[in-house]
């Protein structure tokens, strides 16, 4: 996860734990993201613990799957035998993937949590190609009741980094004045109202010069076994 890198760090160990009474949203979730990423070259931000990327690794050509805390893809690692699932440690507005190196790319439950969303999307749409698939879920505390409000005070109180307390709509205008068109969203029932959102990337908006594009090749299960000169993801 992508934000106060100490705190996720300090509790990668029990993040699954703190995870599973969602688990009957993400099932729904798994759902909706295998068939797009069926047969495809997927990135994925802020993946935690890799829980997505493990519950759709079957269906995609290959994952780079990315957290900025090392703790996380520690635990990430863990009993991951799947040569077409590669974890490392990555900054999500800083990535070192060539241009347009994804067909999909799915950052989960990260975007209201970062100081800079935008940037975040910037990179994102970098790197995934013209034709490619942004899979941006995230919890919008905004549409939450009284007492769903409370319980994420009290998270933010304990030091999780919560920056944007997007309701549904407001997530999704969100997307879409940051250059998406969002081509399908539902809102599934879990701790948080959890929207997810499908995107295709709209007209580009006015930012700020960016970097040079890097590059990086891909990788087939383990750091040793790295496929030709640096170059974008096939």
């Amino acid at each position: 996860m992508e934000g106060r890198k100490d705190f996720w760090d300090r509790n990668a160990f029990r993040y699954d734990r703190f995870m599973r009474k969602d688990r009957a949203a993400y099932e729904a979730l798994y759902a909706l993201i295998r068939p797009v990423v069926k047969g495809k070259t997927v990135l994925e931000l802020a993946t935690g613990t890799g829980m997505i990327a493990k519950h759709i690794v079957s269906e995609a050509k290959h994952i780079e799957a990315t957290d900025a805390s090392a703790e996380m893809i520690a635990e990430a690692k863990r009993e991951n035998r799947r040569t077409k699932l590669y974890f490392s440690v990555q900054d999500m507005f800083h990535l070192p993937y060539a241009d347009q190196s994804f067909d999909v790319v799915i950052v989960s439950n990260a975007l209201h949590v970062v100081a800079q969303p935008e940037k975040a999307l910037a990179e994102i749409r970098r790197v995934l190609k013209d034709d490619g698939v942004l899979i941006a879920p995230t919890f919008t505390h905004g549409d939450n009741m009284l007492y769903g409000r409370a319980r994420a005070l009290c998270m933010k109180l304990a030091g999780f980094p919560l920056h944007s307390k997007w309701g549904c709509t407001d997530y999704l205008e969100f997307l879409e004045k940051n250059g998406w068109r969002v081509r399908k969203s539902t809102v599934l029932q879990a701790s948080f109202p959890l929207t997810y959102a499908e995107c295709e990337k709209g007209a580009e908006p006015v930012v700020p010069q960016g970097r040079p594009a890097k590059s990086q090749s891909w990788h087939t299960g383990n750091s040793s076994n790295i496929v030709g000169k640096p170059s974008k993801i096939l």
